[in-house]
């Protein structure tokens, strides 16, 4: 649960730059949001979050 609060946090602050930049206009970013829940509903979320999990975790061994 903390790896994906933290994964959330991070696409919103991403796009909040990128907003911020008008890199991204608002409209795109509620159709990023559209695809992420239609990506949610199908049979690819495992995989998607399996791979979120594993780089999380490959992030968290490494050492500065």
């Amino acid at each position: 649960m903390v790896v994906s609060v933290s994964v959330v946090l991070l696409l919103v602050l991403l796009a909040a730059m990128l907003m911020r930049n008008r890199a991204l206009k608002p409209s795109h970013a509620v159709l990023c949001v559209l695809l992420g829940f239609c990506l949610a509903s199908t049979s690819l979320a495992p995989t998607i979050q399996s791979t979120l999990t594993s780089t999380a975790s490959l992030v968290e061994t490494m050492r500065p």
